[in-house]
């Protein structure tokens, strides 16, 4: 973006400022042209003409568009992080964009906080440096005091909060609900069986406590004595009496004689008589 000298242009975080000249100069042997602008609180900056779209420097808003701001300013929508470093993080990458708008947003942002809470230190000095931004803009813009557009902005702010609670007290409208199939007939339900229920165990009575009675030790009588020695006795061996077996009936085996007379065998008899 080319700018030519007496243009009004926005430095972002740092307001308003007007190109006094366009000059070269050659820095550490490298030969560069530069912007020199005069800012409102007469501060000279000098701006790389290579490097002014990565610095932000950009032309100041015209009257329509500050009808828009306004209508920004006012609208009820507050983005504030409950996160303090998160908050702080996202309002210092607003306020380098250079753009009037991202800083009416970190504008309403610290101002609703700043109504319930106390602000760090670092937040006070963003806020003020946002209210300035926006204030100098708009004053340059539209050739007015500065008190009559703080006036201005500072009544669009509580329009602004206004709305915002409004729009909080409303109910929020309910979704149409969603066609649900029919379920599936569910199977019916089986009985489970009951268990039978447990007789409560009637109460015993603890028996009370009796004196234990004193047994007194008997001699022991004479029939214990007697039983005893007879079953010493009967632990005695006594010698068992073998039977004696009758020895077996002799045989006598037959023999055969000869006759000398006759020379025939006479058979003897077979069975000898059995000795008694």
């Amino acid at each position: 973006m080319a700018f030519e000298i007496g243009d009004k242009v926005i430095y972002p975080n740092h307001g308003l400022g007007v190109i006094e000249r366009i000059e070269t100069k050659t820095i550490i042997g490298t030969t560069c042209s530069f912007y020199q602008l005069r800012m409102a609180n007469e501060t000279t900056v000098f701006v790389p003409v290579d490097n002014v779209d990565g610095v932000g420097l950009r032309r100041a808003i015209t009257d329509d568009e500050v009808e828009r701001l306004f209508g920004l300013l006012g609208d009820g929508n507050i983005d504030s992080h409950q996160n303090w470093k998160g908050r702080f993080k996202d309002n210092s990458d607003r306020m380098r964009t250079g753009s009037i708008y991202d800083v009416v947003e970190v504008l309403k942002s610290l101002t609703f906080l700043a109504k319930s809470k106390s602000l760090s230190f670092r937040e006070k000095r963003m806020l003020d440096r946002a209210k300035f931004l926006v204030v100098s803009e708009i004053t340059e813009v539209l050739a007015l005091k500065t008190p009559d557009v703080e006036l201005r902005v500072e009544q669009t702010l509580e329009e602004c909060f206004v709305v915002k609670a409004r729009n909080a007290g409303k109910p929020r409208a309910k979704a149409a609900p969603e066609p649900v199939a029919a379920p599936a007939p569910a199977p019916a339900p089986v009985a489970a069986p009951v268990a039978a229920p447990v007789a409560a165990k009637a109460a015993v009575p603890a028996p009370a406590r009796t004196a234990p009675a004193r047994t007194v030790k008997a001699a022991k009588p004479a029939a214990k004595v007697a039983v005893a020695g007879s079953k010493v006795a009967s632990k005695v061996k006594t010698p068992v009496k073998r039977a004696v077996k009758p020895a077996p009936p002799a045989r006598v085996k037959a023999s055969t004689a000869r006759s000398k007379a006759t020379g025939k065998a006479v058979a003897a008899p077979r069975r000898a008589a059995r000795a008694s």
